[in-house]
């Protein structure tokens, strides 16, 4: 079987328009595409975005190879000059993209593409497949993670995932967002994710009694065991075999940290009656781990009633993103280079105004508060725009023009950054530790009123006036 070639990861249509392309002589024709979203998943009030490390690899290895070629030729539409041109195929663009963890909202480009036009299309799918799945996985973790204030969130969603590569992607996406760790083992393997795990019920069951299996357990692996104790009886046999095998095994040889895992019942009553066996056993130190088709809605609740959890494992529902399973990214043309080397701004149009493009090459600034650091609103420029934050700024609505904002205490930071330069990479990857902490610090940077679960405070994603001004000119010319 053909060894996998993700360069032909890619809807039909792009090799349609790709091979029109060149008979048209657009193919050197250098045109921007914008990737953006319209909707925040779970109605939140930001994203977190991901997969720009998969973008990279996909775009440093792009080709096609004989055997891709051979396949192509045999749907006998394609002009054998677009496929010479596709043998010596190179990513000869730009590429522009706000660093991965980063909170992001609607309608503003989170990655922006200057290539040739046969380049720039043939890349679409596979740029969409990879924001689209890890920015809406990293997204769940991160609710996920602020509703468990504080307690650590270990993603366990692997068999529950869309196939190999959404669980390995997954767990990577997760731990951008937040989480701790994985139980995934290729993700720790591949991208230094921390694996980890405990027990299933088999193996309690493999044994003569739950006692022997813990003690079995403890004795393989005494370096903070934990142990499954819904297997039987979670409150008459689980959690008290736990504390006699904690006491007879972990205890002579000094070692006081342990857990235990609850994976079904009511986890908030039962986390309670544990914890006040484990102390009165003098197993201050023992935490409690919580599972079973959890959320942040579910994970919020028990924090409400006083639940007794230390770790939260979330699998099916934050692998899936369960209530939200797709983050909407769009890859749209916003301009085109003329002959003259002139960018000329496009549109697209519809009666839907909500899928009415913000057109050009674009910058996108985001703006703090000099004093409390917090961010106050991003803006889409112009390209040739640049802001001055020592002077007092006017920002305002596009869709409400008579509201303006003038900043004056501020500062001004670029959030698109080059990753590609003339089809070369210039980016040096972080490694997915810092990715992580780079998260959490730029998620601290929010007000609590943009990270609230329910009617979070809209975040302004506001026009320059000069781009509002070319979107207007562009709107009256094609009749709307």
């Amino acid at each position: 079987m053909k060894k996998e070639n993700l360069a032909m990861l890619c809807d039909f249509y792009e090799f349609t328009m790709a091979n029109g392309y060149y008979k048209n002589g657009f193919y050197q024709q250098n045109v921007y595409f914008d990737v953006f979203f319209r909707k925040v998943p779970d109605n939140g009030g930001f994203a977190i975005a991901a997969g720009l490390e998969q973008v990279i690899d996909y775009i440093r290895s792009l080709h096609f190879d004989e055997e891709d070629l051979a396949y192509l030729r045999g749907k006998g539409i394609f002009d054998e000059g677009f496929l010479a041109y596709l043998a010596n195929f190179k990513f000869s663009g730009d590429i522009y993209a706000v660093p991965e963890g980063t909170p992001v909202f609607p309608d503003e480009p989170i990655m922006t593409i200057k290539a040739p036009a046969i380049e720039a299309q043939l890349i679409e799918t596979f740029v969409l497949l990879s924001l689209n799945h890890q920015t809406l996985i990293a997204t769940k973790a991160n609710r996920i993670v602020r509703a468990a204030q504080g307690r650590t969130v270990l993603e366990f969603g692997s068999r529950r995932a869309q196939g190999a590569s959404g669980a390995v992607l997954g767990a990577r996406a997760a731990y951008i967002g937040g989480c701790a760790g994985t139980a995934c083992t290729l993700t720790d393997e591949l991208y230094g994710v921390p694996a980890g795990g405990t027990m299933a019920h088999s193996w309690i069951q493999m044994f003569d009694s739950e006692y022997d299996a813990f003690k079995a357990y403890c004795e393989l692996y005494p370096d903070n065991p934990t142990l499954l104790v819904d297997t039987y009886n979670t409150l008459k046999s689980g959690v008290p075999n736990a504390i006699k095998v904690f006491k007879e095994v972990l205890l002579p040889q000094g070692k006081t940290k342990c857990a235990i895992r609850l994976d079904s019942g009511d986890i908030s009553y039962l986390s309670k009656k544990a914890r006040k066996m484990l102390d009165d056993a003098g197993l201050t130190e023992c935490t409690i781990t919580a599972s079973n088709a959890l959320d942040e809605n579910l994970i919020r609740d028990l924090m409400m009633q006083g639940a007794q959890v230390d770790t939260f494992g979330v699998g099916e529902r934050l692998i899936t993103s369960a209530k939200s399973p797709v983050f909407g990214g769009v890859y749209k043309l916003v301009a085109i280079e003329n002959e003259s080397g002139e960018i000329v701004p496009k549109i697209k149009v519809s009666e839907n105004t909500a899928k009415i493009t913000n057109p050009h090459f674009k910058k996108l600034y985001r703006y703090y508060d000099r004093e409390s650091g917090k961010a106050l609103a991003d803006e889409l420029c112009v390209y040739d725009e640049t802001v001055d934050d020592t002077r007092p700024h006017t920002i305002f609505d596009p869709n409400a023009t008579w509201k303006t904002k003038t900043l004056t205490d501020f500062t001004a930071r670029e959030l698109l950054v080059p990753i590609f330069k003339d089809g070369e990479c210039v980016y040096e990857q972080p490694s997915i530790e810092e990715i992580a902490v780079y998260c959490r610090e730029q998620v601290d940077l929010l007000w609590d009123e943009v990270k609230r679960f329910e009617n979070p405070h809209h975040y302004y994603v506001d026009l320059s006036k000069k781009l509002y001004e070319i979107k207007v000119i562009l709107l009256s010319v094609y009749g709307m």
